[in-house]
């Protein structure tokens, strides 16, 4: 009966060699200019922030009409040119850069209004819903908050873009080519 204590020595063996293998694998990932957990530890001090930044429509449109403050319209330029809040600044979620935040919005304690796909129904096209959990103004608000920007609102309800007290327009901007 030595065959089994003899097994299972070749099979720690083998784990410990596709362990050790898998560890040497992972080493070559590592990327400084990519972190995961400062992003998760970052993601829970902007959520408990946005608690206390979540808005009325009612609420959004009287802060957009005072002077100082930009809404922020994190969605794609063609999202945008489609239909946006009267007003709003287009700065593509993709393009959100420290250089781009820094001539866009200079003066991190600018107010700054935030709404996305998610907070319009009834305009599929340039408002396209998202799953929730993967809404624009939770991306916006983590990279803001990240990037040190702490007076930011989001405009909180769902509106049919219809019915909506919020200018909306399209961009008088013709598209690119």
């Amino acid at each position: 009966m030595k065959v089994f204590p003899l097994l299972m020595s070749l099979a720690l063996m083998a784990g410990a060699t596709g362990a050790a293998h898998g560890a040497e694998s992972a080493v070559g990932l590592d990327n400084p200019a990519i972190d995961m957990d400062g992003f998760l530890r970052v993601s829970r001090q902007a959520a408990e922030h946005r608690q206390s930044h979540r808005v009325s429509e009612q609420e959004f449109l009287r802060m957009s009409r005072e002077p100082g403050t930009i809404v922020l319209d994190a969605r794609s330029a063609e999202k945008y040119r489609l239909l946006h809040v009267q007003g709003a600044i287009n700065l593509s979620f993709p393009d959100i850069t420290v250089d781009s935040l820094a001539q866009t919005i200079p003066d991190k304690s600018t107010r700054i209004l935030i709404y996305c796909n998610n907070n319009f129904s009834g305009a599929e096209k340039p408002f396209p819903a998202k799953m929730a959990s993967a809404s624009l103004n939770l991306s916006t608000y983590i990279a803001l908050y990240n990037y040190g920007y702490r007076n930011v609102y989001e405009l909180g309800p769902l509106i049919d873009a219809h019915a909506t007290k919020l200018p909306l327009e399209p961009s008088q901007t013709p598209a690119a080519p």
